[in-house]
């Protein structure tokens, strides 16, 4: 797996992630949807979204090759 998330976009996915989960553990009769957070951490952390690989998009700097 190529990495295809950047820095802005894995800490605003892993906040997100961490609020949501956290609201689904605090308050269960919040809604079952505050366990997408799940995905959205996992993806922040391991700095891949298959969504993305699948639209080829990615967040990621480029990376420039000097001959």
């Amino acid at each position: 797996m190529k990495p295809n998330l950047g820095t802005l976009d894995r800490l605003a996915r892993i906040a997100l992630g961490v609020a949501l989960i956290y609201l689904a553990v605090s308050d269960p009769t919040i809604s079952p949807w505050a366990w997408l957070g799940v995905p959205l951490l996992l993806t922040g952390l391991l700095r891949f979204c298959a969504l993305y690989s699948v639209f080829h998009f990615s967040t990621c700097p480029t990376e420039e090759t000097t001959p």
